[in-house]
Order: C-alpha cells, then structure tokens, then sequence
C-alpha cells in the first residue's frame, strides 16, 4: 500500500530537481514582489486608515486589470507551452501575437473605465456604516492614487506578455531578476516619495503610485531587453514584428479555446472583488483589516499559486509533445506536493500570521479583525492549493469552458451570494461571514478531485 502511495504521488530526484527548477525563481518573484507590497502597505499605512483604505481599494481595481491580462495570455500560453512542447516555434510566435491584440483591447478598455469612472469605482467599496474613518477622505486619495497608476498599466501588460512567453519555453530566472529589480526601485522610491526624504518630493499616496509606475517599466525593460537580444533562448520572438498576421485555423484555435479562459480570469476577478464589497458594507474599519489581512496571506499564497503555474507548463509541455501518461504521472505528483507544502504552511501562518497586523499604524479593532482574518484564511489554505493546482491541470488540457464553470462561475453562483446574503442580511459577525464564504472551497475541492480523476483533460491540443 505504502509502495503504491510512493510510486503515484512521490516523485524521484530528478523529478523534484525539475519542477524546483522552473518553481523557485517563480516563487522568489512573486515573494518579493509581495513582501513589497506588504512594505508598501506598512508605509501607507503610517500615514492613516483613510489612505490606506483608499490605496487598497484602487489596487483591488488594478487586481482586476492584471488579472484580465493575466487570462488573455494565459489563454494563448496554453498553446504557447504546448507549440513549445512540440517544437513548433512558428506555432508559438502565433500565440505571442494573439496576446498582444489580446492586451492592447484590455488597455485601452481599462484607461477609458478609470479615467471616466473612478469615482464611481471607488464608491462601491466605501460604506459609513463602520465606527472609524472618514470616507470622503479615503474616496479623495483613492482617485490621486488611481490618476497616477494608470500610467503603469500598458507596461505591466507588455511585461506580463513577455513574461508568460518566456515561461512556455521553462526559463522563469529572467523573469525572477526583472522583477526583483523592479521591486528594488518600487521600494526605495516609495520611502522617498511617500515622507519627501532627502532632495524627493512628500507626496503620500501619489508618491507610492509613481514608485510603483516607475517600477513598472523598468521591469518592461529589462524583459523587453533580454528578450530581443537572446533569440535563441526566444526563437518564437524572431519576426514576431514582421508582419501581423496569423493562419485562421490558429486564431480560431486560440480564439474557442482561450476566450473561455480570458472570461473566467475577468469574471472571477469582479467575483473577488465583489466578496470584498460584500464585506465592506459592515464599515470601513473591514474594508482596511481586509486589506492588511490580504495583503500578508498572499505572502503565504504564492507557493500553491506558483507551484500551479508550474504544473501548466509541465504537464502543458508533457501534453504538447505527445507523452500522456507522463502528464498523468506528473500532474498527481505535482498536485500533493502543492497541498503537502501549503499544509505545513498553513500552521507556520497559523502560528505566526497574527504579528504582523501589530505593524500597521492603526486602530487596534483594524488589527484584531485582520488578525482573525489571516487565521480563517490560514486554515483553508490546503483546500484552496488543491483547488487552484486543480484549476491548472484542467486548463493544462485545454479544458477552458470547464475551468470557466469550476471557477469564475462557483464563486458567482456560490461565494458571491453566500456573502452578500451573511453580509446584508444576517446578524453573524462579519468574522463568520468571512469564515462560511472561504468554507465554500471544500465543495469546490470535492469537484475538482472527480475532474481531475476522470481524466478528461489529457489531451493534445496542437496535434496535426
């Protein structure tokens, strides 16, 4: 029994040393980037609850951005990984210029939203019902906030097309230094920008957005350089300009199967932002511990997040090249060893996640609800690893429509209303609330178990 258990979920030395390869520079990014923007939180957050309020609520809007960015290549980089896999270059270059049409619609649609309606946008998070903060405040810096992020936003989103590219081909140490470098700036140019140290101006709020926009482009840059001037490492990238055209068998390809996946991302991105809502209308002093509570948990998140993307690009590559069982075989490795080491990270959270919230320099009702946030997310941390390495497998697959109703439509369907109905019209504290919304994700679990095992996602997707 014991010997069965190894062979199907333990992998050998060699198995690790590749999955280790492509998922710890991935992780490094994303840990920096995070433990930044948990610094940038710390840094806001000494100036008051309103500004942070308002910087959260408008980076909760950007999430939205990023992720819809994130599904448009995503969608095109399942191919992408499996052209790869093939050894089709010229298949992959297609998909490279199907996400950046993908991107430029997504940019411009997301200036027009934010230049015309952030008031508007920041309003639906901001509720008078609490006992602490003033909203009119929190919307005004909130609106500065947002006018100077925007700038950002066309450099994020060459940078992330790059960046999943370059991911298709297994190389993910460039993307871990342009982003380290990015995040070296963003920091130091917060502390100056925010408190005017030295020669630099005291700018608050608009001081973290133009670090952060800054940041951006350098870390564009960076991936832009590398990229044009390593074409070997990039064979895709060779005449991906010359010319705009691609075969219309590929773009419809790309187009049924990616579309799917670019909804979920953008679907399941409102969702989430919508549980925040939900939950903001019990005043502005959860609007300010969800922040601080999200933005210490994603710290933790990014291992399960990250060893998920790695299975895309593993089993993706695997699938591609025609070797099926082996994606099988791979995929239930993977799989318990994101729920196995987000298990152990779940009781270091439990244990320790609480502290950080004693950082932020606010009131210590802000912190003690942020404190019990982090535990209730703590606890659910296994069954959300399994899901999301659940979520990769099927769309490794091409299986986009049923990724979309296992995600985007369940939160929909299920999390939104469980929090809007606990929220608005029960008297359970919103600590509950919290607790019975996240509970939702061992349904979830339960789904993606049977998915998974039936098989219905090994396939070969670029098969002449």
């Amino acid at each position: 029994m014991l010997a069965k258990f190894k062979h199907k979920f333990i992998g050998d030395k060699a198995f690790y040393q590749r999955v280790i390869y492509i998922v710890i520079p991935m992780i490094v990014q994303n840990a920096i980037t995070s433990f930044v923007n948990f610094l940038d939180n710390i840094i806001v957050g000494q100036i008051g609850t309103e500004q942070m309020t308002g910087v959260a609520i408008v980076n909760q809007l950007i999430f939205v951005f990023n992720l819809c960015i994130f599904g448009a290549v995503s969608g095109a980089g399942i191919f992408g990984t499996q052209y790869f896999g093939k050894g089709d270059y010229e298949g992959q270059k297609y998909a490279f210029r199907y996400k950046l049409y993908s991107g430029i619609i997504i940019i411009a649609l997301a200036l027009y939203l934010f230049t015309n309606h952030d008031a508007a946008l920041i309003s639906l998070y901001l509720n008078d019902t609490g006992s602490v903060g003033d909203i009119s405040l929190a919307l005004d810096y909130g609106r500065q906030y947002l006018a100077i992020m925007i700038f950002g936003l066309p450099a994020f989103a060459i940078s992330q097309i790059y960046i999943n590219s370059i991911r298709e081909t297994g190389k993910t140490l460039i993307p871990m230094l342009s982003g380290a470098a990015a995040v070296l700036v963003n920091l130091v140019l917060d502390y100056c920008l925010i408190f005017g140290i030295a020669f630099f101006p005291e700018l608050g709020v608009r001081g973290a957005a133009l670090a952060t926009v800054v940041a951006r482009f350098v870390e564009c840059a960076i991936i832009l350089t590398w990229t044009h001037t390593h074409k070997k490492s990039n064979p895709y990238i060779v005449g991906a300009y010359k010319g705009f055209g691609m075969p219309k068998k590929v773009f419809k390809d790309i187009f049924i199967k990616g579309t799917p996946l670019m909804l979920n991302e953008v679907l399941w991105a409102c969702g989430t932002t919508t549980l925040v809502q939900c939950y903001a209308v019990r005043g502005l002093e959860v609007v300010a511990a969800q922040n601080i509570s999200s933005t210490i948990t994603n710290l933790f998140n990014i291992v399960y997040m990250q060893i998920g993307a790695s299975i895309a690009i593993v089993v993706g590559q695997l699938l591609g090249a025609g070797k099926l069982e082996e994606a099988k075989d791979a995929d239930n490795k993977m799989i318990f060893f994101c729920v196995s080491a987000c298990a152990v990270l779940s009781v270091v959270m439990i244990a320790f996640g609480s502290m950080f919230p004693a950082i932020y320099n606010t009131e210590p009702q802000i912190r003690e609800l942020a404190s019990t946030f982090i535990r209730i997310a703590a606890f659910f941390m296994p069954f959300c690893a399994f899901c999301h390495a659940t979520y990769f497998t099927l769309r490794s697959g091409g299986k986009t429509v049923i990724t979309f109703i296992f995600d985007s439509v369940y939160v929909w369907s299920v999390m939104v209303p469980t929090a809007y109905f606990l929220a608005n019209h029960s008297s359970l504290p919103i600590e509950g609330v919290f607790f019975c919304v996240q509970a939702t994700e061992v349904i979830k679990v339960v789904i993606g178990f049977l998915m998974v095992r039936s098989g219905i996602w090994v396939q070969n997707i670029v098969k002449e």
